[in-house]
């Protein structure tokens, strides 16, 4: 039976997944590797350590299993990150990640030299300090000799695909979080290129998310007992995770509770935010959608419950999540600043309104209710501007804990799907493989036989109301601390 592998290539581990041509879901794993963060604001991380991981990972997932069946497969990707090569294709720095926030006077100068007006005519969107031209900016300013050897910008599943398979490409739903890409008229932007001094040459050529663009090479492949499978362009992690999840169509939104924490909203057509809150990018399918992004979500989790609370219980620090408790005691989850809404890289993390009755819980609640403000914070834009959500759809690793599944439905107040399979970006990776290969007529159709959901939650009338009250009151504290940040 023919099978494909899924890879998403995450922030800090790959997560790998294989799928057979039926839709069955046959083994999954995951590789963990290491973030850097060279000074406060700075995320990066080395290329190599994605290629030695997807490796590792695709040795360990085809363990026991005849790999010689292995059709193809296809990457889903961090977005945003800057990697730079030189003319013998070698890495010249470590990558700058999606949630660095140092080119913060970058994007200020685009914002405001280039003005958000014409920002948004020519790519969609206006410049976020987490998207590719800023930090390439940054390298020019401050590392000049190395900037002087660039011969490819890449994203991180393109520089995972061409080690791979010794090809240079990349894709609508990776390249519009670029700031170089014209999203209305699916090429790079010839305008923003020459305002930004940048050769259209340094561009890898674009290709479809479905897309052949080669096959695996033999020194990696025969090792692992595969006949050179096929490897497809991909997608961002966000659109392979609402591909994953079944997130094409308008009504549908897909909640992504990572690293970062996603919102991401089909649209019937292009369309841009008004407000600039939300990115304006392209679906794995082709299509529009707008996408909200705040820089911490379940990494808020973590750091409360792992570097503060020293403990690795998450199940037992969850259990009073939604117990309502004092509720006095809020937070801003801006450990890395933040992106959507508020495109403020200085922003940063605020535990607002102890007293001496605040206990453990209380803090744990304001942390997950903090992030889930946050999310709700990119919902209220798109509603604000007429679109209609019916539903929300959730995946992944934060949305495995039931307690965090209430909460948002909750919040949100709005029905909240989960489905069987929560690591969205891996699967929605493999259906782009399968589809390449005709197992699936295409996407849509991928989608309708896979993105099967397992069990709805509604909110609770009594929870929602409480959070109604308490998320009005968020949304003042940030603006009432700006100044200072």
């Amino acid at each position: 039976m023919k099978t494909y592998i899924g890879i998403d290539l995450g922030t800090s581990s790959v997560k790998l997944l294989l799928l057979t041509e039926t839709g069955e879901i046959k083994k999954t794993v995951s590789e963990s590797y290491r973030v850097s963060y060279p000074q406060s604001g700075w995320s990066e991380q080395d290329p190599s350590l994605w290629v030695e991981g997807a490796l590792s990972g695709m040795e360990k997932l085809l363990r026991g299993e005849d790999a010689s069946a292995v059709r193809g497969l296809s990457v889903a990707g961090q977005m945003h990150g800057l990697v730079l090569l030189d003319e013998n294709g070698e890495v010249l720095r470590p990558a700058i990640l999606w949630n660095d926030g140092r080119s913060a006077l970058e994007t200020d100068w685009l914002n405001e030299e280039i003005g958000r007006e014409r920002l948004t005519a020519l790519t969609g969107n206006v410049a976020f300090s987490g998207f590719t031209l800023p930090k390439l900016l940054w390298v020019r300013r401050h590392e000049p000799e190395l900037y002087a050897r660039i011969a490819t910008v890449l994203l991180p599943k393109d520089y995972l695909v061409f080690r791979l398979t010794g090809v240079l490409g990349c894709e609508p739903s990776d390249a519009c979080g670029t700031l170089l890409y014209d999203v209305r008229n699916a090429c790079w932007s010839k305008e923003m290129l020459e305002r930004c001094g940048i050769p259209q040459a340094w561009m890898p050529p674009l290709r479809r998310s479905d897309e052949i663009v080669g096959c695996m090479k033999e020194e990696y492949a025969k090792p692992l007992g595969m006949n050179a499978p096929f490897v497809v362009a991909g997608a961002g992690d966000n659109a392979a995770a609402a591909l994953g999840t079944g997130a094409l169509r308008q009504g549908i939104c897909n909640l992504s509770l990572g690293t970062s924490g996603t919102v991401l909203i089909p649209c019937e057509a292009y369309r841009t935010d008004s407000k600039n809150a939300l990115h304006t990018f392209v679906h794995a399918d082709g299509g529009c959608m707008l996408l909200g992004c705040i820089l911490s979500a379940a990494s808020c989790g973590q750091w409360w419950i792992e570097d503060v609370l020293k403990t690795d219980n998450y199940a037992a620090e969850q259990t009073t999540l939604n117990n309502g408790g004092r509720g006095e005691v809020m937070f801003l989850p801006y450990l890395m600043g933040e992106r959507s809404p508020h495109n403020d890289p200085n922003a940063r993390g605020v535990f607002l309104g102890m007293d001496r009755a605040t206990e453990r819980e209380d803090m744990t609640r304001a942390v997950y209710e903090g992030v889930t403000y946050a999310l709700r914070d990119c919902l209220e834009v798109a509603r604000s501007q007429g679109i209609a959500l019916e539903r929300v759809r959730l995946c992944g690793g934060g949305a495995v804990s039931p307690a965090w599944q209430q909460m948002t439905a909750d919040i949100l107040n709005l029905k909240v799907e989960i489905p069987a399979q929560l690591q969205g970006p891996s699967l929605g990776a493999a259906m782009l493989a399968a589809t390449a290969d005709g197992a699936f007529a295409s996407l849509a159709k991928a989608a309708d036989r896979m993105s099967l959901v397992e069990r709805e939650l509604e909110p609770d009338h009594e929870a929602a109301e409480r959070h109604e009250r308490k998320y009005r009151r968020f949304q003042q504290i940030y603006q009432a601390l700006k100044p200072l940040f």
